[in-house]
């Protein structure tokens, strides 16, 4: 029978009065029993976190990284039974989650150094008239109560861009994952209570959105939300936030440009991996190339072979290059995309059909710019590949879209390469190389509706604090 879960509150775990099944994207077997917590449960989530708040707020910086550096080196003795977890609940190939794994021990890693680099400056307040005779200088404070959403496609690693900040900065967390993932969080709970994170600093709330979400984003005790997900529930956190602090991470359909100039041997496996890793489910997978035309006809034909040569399977194959998404609506939907762009005049170069629950990994040519799978984020593995006269008309590609998180510019011509980094609208571009690119230290975060705020750990911390000026007059 499979097992119950339960949420983990004020550092005890705390079942809630129902529960529901969750199943495996590849299988669809059931997997696990998961509490969903009601109202009083989140109540009590929030209340353990705002009583934590004096208790974080006075740890010294070392004992707050050496936490944080225990997460990450009890995570690495577990790495195997991490990536497993990921692997079941979120469909992800085994060697895919492994990757993950990685990163999240790095992630937290970064978060413990980060923590014992937090300060301020002095500030010459002598340089006005009346500031004479005044010391000034500024110290970062944590905000208190840090309300975290995420979402399935990397359950270890985005939760830990915003726990890991969040608690070397000296505040408390209720986090909220994703209903398909609950279990990363879980398992990311029993390993902060292993390395004794103070009771209450870390609180994993599991259910619905409406039960759980609703209430962390309007209670007033939660001082900001961070939230990575789909732009429509952005702006809704983002309307009913109030005074609070909000980072959103929202949606994205990057795209990739190709100059004349380029080595294709080097750039088409790059291109072929953002576009299909975890199945196309990557907030930055590249969903749009350009290609100069005169290269145009050789890319395709490369790009194909290549894909072709995927290995679809179960997630804990060995051998699997992907695999099921993350539930069978999403596959519907992605492959009712693909037949409006068909119909549209588009043309099928591979993929295309569901095998064993699996969307083939799929390649279309000739998309119109207003086809679903050109102008919104797909969110599947799906790639439209189209002819550009040059790489200042992919840049105006590129930029007609109410995105902008990553894109990337294959050039070899330098002036061409500043240029694109001015003029292409997002929030990181990529020069020779995909947007899919992504390094946890990194400043990491969109413009249009790609979101606000920025993560990667030192830049999230800054979400995450106040800065105060202290002045004293001699």
């Amino acid at each position: 029978m499979p097992m119950k879960k339960t949420c983990f509150i004020g550092g005890e775990w705390v079942p809630a009065s129902a529960h529901a099944p969750l199943f495996s994207p590849c299988t669809g077997q059931e997997i696990a029993q998961i509490s969903q917590a009601d109202s009083s449960l989140v109540e009590k989530a929030i209340a353990a976190a705002h009583e934590a708040t004096a208790v974080m707020r006075r740890l010294p910086a070392y004992q707050r990284s050496f936490l944080l550096e225990k997460i990450s080196i009890l995570m690495n003795e577990r790495l195997e039974e991490a990536a497993r977890i990921i692997a079941i609940e979120a469909g992800k190939p085994i060697k895919t989650a492994r990757g993950e794994v990685i990163r999240t021990i790095q992630t937290y890693k970064f978060a413990a150094e980060e923590a014992k680099r937090l300060h301020g400056e002095t500030v010459p307040l002598d340089a006005a008239i009346g500031g004479e005779g005044r010391l000034a200088y500024t110290v970062r404070e944590p905000l208190g109560v840090i309300g975290a959403i995420t979402p399935f496609n990397f359950p270890m690693n985005l939760v830990a861009h915003k726990v890991g900040p969040a608690l070397a900065a000296g505040n408390t967390v209720v986090l909220k994952p994703a209903s398909q993932t609950p279990l990363s969080a879980l398992f990311l709970a029993e390993l902060a209570e292993q390395a004794g994170v103070p009771a209450g600093a870390l609180n994993v709330i599991t259910g619905s959105g409406a039960s759980v979400g609703d209430k962390i984003v309007s209670d007033p005790r939660v001082r900001a939300v961070t939230f990575t997900g789909s732009p429509s529930v952005g702006l809704d956190i983002r309307n009913r936030a109030g005074m609070k602090r909000v980072t959103l991470e929202l949606g994205s359909n990057s795209a990739v440009i190709v100059d004349r100039d380029v080595q294709l041997n080097d750039v088409i496996p790059r291109c072929v991996f953002g576009a299909f890793a975890y199945s196309g489910q990557v907030c930055i997978s590249v969903q749009r190339i350009y290609v100069v035309k005169e290269i145009y006809h050789d890319f395709v034909q490369q790009f194909v072979e290549h894909t072709r040569a995927l290995r679809g399977g179960d997630s804990l194959s060995e051998d699997a290059d992907y695999s099921a998404m993350i539930n069978p609506r999403e596959t519907e939907r992605a492959m009712a995309w693909i037949h409006e762009a068909l119909q549209q005049g588009a043309r099928l170069e591979c993929g295309g059909q569901i095998v064993d629950r699996m969307l083939q990994p799929t390649v279309l040519t000739g998309v119109p710019a207003d086809a679903k799978v050109s102008c919104q984020e797909v969110f599947g593995p799906v790639v439209l590949i189209n002819p550009v006269e040059s790489v200042r008309q992919g840049i105006t590609l590129v930029n007609d879209s109410r995105y902008g998180l990553q894109a990337g510019v294959y050039t070899n011509n330098l002036s061409l390469a500043l240029e694109a980094a001015e003029e292409l609208r997002v929030g990181g571009v990529m020069v020779n190389d995909i947007p899919t690119f992504r390094v946890d230290h990194m400043p990491y975060g969109g413009v249009k509706e790609s979101g606000l705020g920025r993560e990667g750990v030192k830049y999230a911390i800054e979400e995450m604090t106040e800065l105060k000026l202290v002045a004293i007059k001699r």
